[in-house]
C-alpha cells in the first residue's frame, strides 16, 4: 500500500497544530522556549507565531528577562478567541456549561430529566440550556466554537452519530441529527460521558501528567476512559471502557443491560441502594438518588446495615479496578463520578485494600489509586474540551466551519 505523500499544506498545519497545542497546554511561553520544546527551527517559530497573532488565536502575556539580550516575549492563546459549550447528559438531568477557550467557566445551567428519559426530551433540555448560557454570558451564537456533549452508552462515529445506551432506553438514536433538526447549527461533537470526564482529569484534574490511566465514573452507571500512551482507548466501534458492563459474578444480580453479574448491578448508585433496602426492608431517605446516596453515607457510622452495604460495595469497587490493573497496567487510576466522590472520600482506603487483595502484587504497586478533581463538573467541562482538541488538532486552520456539516460531526 503506497504511503500518503506529506504536503506543504500538511506541513504547515502539523506546525501550528504542534505550536497550539504546547500554548494550550504549557503556555505561556515564549518563542525561543517553543523552539526548544517543540524541536522546530526558529524561524519557523517566527512565522507560525506570526500567522496565529494575526488571527487573534495567541496573544502576548508579557515578558521574561534573557541572558544577555533583550527581555523574550511570552505567549499564550488567547482565551477571548472563541467560546465552547459542553453538556452533561445524565440519567437525572442535562448541565450545560459555556467557557471561553482558557477553560474559564462563564454560565452554568442545569435541568432535571425523568428517569430514561426519551430523546426527544433531552434534546429539548439541552437546546433550552444552550440558549440559557449564551443570554446569561451575554454571548452569540457565532462566537461560540463548537459544542461538547457527554452522553450516557456508547457513541457510534460514522456519517451519522448513532447513541446507543440501553440502560435509558436508547437504541441507535441519532442525537446530532435530532439536535439539527431542533435548531442547533453549531459544530457538535458527543462522546460517552465517562471517556469526556476521562479527558478533562487527564488535561486539568488528577490524571494530568501520567500517560497510562484509567479515570473511572460511577454515578447511576459506571463506565470508564481507559487512557494508554495519552490515547483513550475506543475499540473498533467506539464501545471500549464500558468497565460496569464487565462481569463480576457469574449468574449474578441482575443488570439494567439485561445482563447478569455485572460489575454495575453492585457499585451502580441504585444497585448499592436497592441491595440496602433488602437487607434493611425499607427506604432511605432522599428526594433523589443523589440524596439517598448521601444519607447512605452519612448513616453508616450508627447503622450496622449501613456501614455492612459499604463495606460490601467498597470490595467490589477495589475488586473492579483490580481488574483494570491486571488488563491495563495502569500508572493511575482516578474514580470520578458522583457517587464515586462521595464513596471515595469516606472508604478510599478500603477501595485500595480491597484492590491490593484482588490484583498482581507487581502491577498493584505501581499503580496510585486517588479521587477525581474536577469534581462534578467533570463530564460537562470534558465534553467542552472536544471542539478545543479539534481546534488544536486542526491547528484552527477550519475554525468553525469544517466540523458543523450536518451528519458528519465527531467525537
Amino acid at each position: 500500500m503506497a504511503s500518503k505523500r506529506t504536503t506543504v499544506r500538511d506541513l504547515r498545519r502539523h506546525n501550528r497544530s504542534l505550536l497550539l497545542s504546547k500554548l494550550y497546554f504549557d503556555g505561556p511561553l515564549s518563542r525561543h522556549e517553543l523552539s526548544q520544546l517543540t524541536g522546530l527551527s526558529a524561524a519557523t517559530v517566527s512565522n507560525v507565531t506570526a500567522e496565529l497573532g494575526e488571527e487573534r488565536l495567541i496573544t502576548e502575556a508579557g515578558q521574561v528577562e534573557s541572558d544577555g539580550g533583550r527581555p523574550r516575549v511570552l505567549l499564550r492563546v488567547d482565551p477571548a478567541y472563541g467560546h465552547v459549550a459542553g453538556v452533561d447528559i445524565g440519567e437525572t438531568g442535562v448541565k450545560v456549561e459555556l467557557f471561553d477557550l482558557a477553560m474559564n467557566r462563564l454560565a452554568t445551567v442545569e435541568h432535571p430529566l425523568p428517569k430514561a428519559p426519551d430523546p426527544a426530551t433531552a434534546v429539548e433540555q439541552v437546546t433550552s440550556g444552550l440558549r440559557e448560557v449564551f443570554t446569561g454570558a451575554g454571548i452569540d451564537e457565532p462566537a461560540v466554537l463548537g459544542v461538547g456533549i457527554g452522553v450516557p452508552g456508547t457513541v457510534e462515529q460514522g456519517s451519522r452519530v448513532l447513541v446507543h445506551a440501553p440502560t435509558v432506553g436508547w437504541d441507535g438514536v441519532p442525537f446530532a441529527a435530532l439536535l439539527r433538526e431542533a435548531g442547533i447549527g453549531l459544530p457538535l461533537f458527543i462522546d460517552n460521558g465517562a471517556k469526556t470526564q476521562g479527558q478533562a482529569e487527564m488535561w486539568f484534574g488528577a490524571g494530568r501528567g501520567a500517560r497510562h490511566a484509567v479515570i473511572a465514573l460511577l454515578g447511576s452507571g459506571v463506565g470508564a476512559a481507559v487512557v494508554t500512551d495519552g490515547t483513550t482507548y475506543r475499540g473498533s466501534t467506539s464501545s471500549a471502557g464500558e468497565w460496569g458492563h464487565t462481569t463480576i459474578a457469574y449468574g449474578g444480580q441482575e443488570c439494567r443491560c439485561g445482563s447478569r453479574g455485572c460489575l454495575e448491578a453492585y457499585i451502580g448508585a441504585g444497585a448499592v441502594l436497592a441491595r440496602y433496602r433488602r437487607a434493611r426492608g425499607k427506604d432511605i431517605p432522599g428526594e433523589d438518588e443523589q440524596a439517598q446516596f448521601a444519607a447512605l453515607l452519612s448513616s453508616a457510622p450508627k447503622s450496622k446495615t449501613a456501614a455492612r452495604v459499604l463495606d460490601e460495595t467498597a470490595g467490589y469497587l477495589g475488586a473492579g479496578i483490580a481488574n483494570l490493573i491486571n488488563l491495563f497496567n495502569p500508572e493511575r487510576i482516578v474514580i470520578g463520578g458522583w457517587a464515586g466522590l462521595a464513596l471515595g472520600e469516606q472508604l478510599l482506603p478500603r477501595i485500595r485494600e480491597a484492590a491490593g487483595k484482588h490484583a498482581l502484587r507487581h502491577p498493584f504497586s505501581q499503580t496510585s489509586i486517588q479521587l477525581g478533581s474536577l469534581g462534578l463538573d467533570a463530564v460537562a467541562t470534558g465534553a467542552a474540551t472536544l471542539p478545543v482538541a479539534d481546534l488544536l488538532e486542526q491547528g484552527a486552520t477550519s475554525r468553525i466551519a469544517k466540523p458543523g456539516a450536518p451528519d458528519s460531526d465527531a467525537a
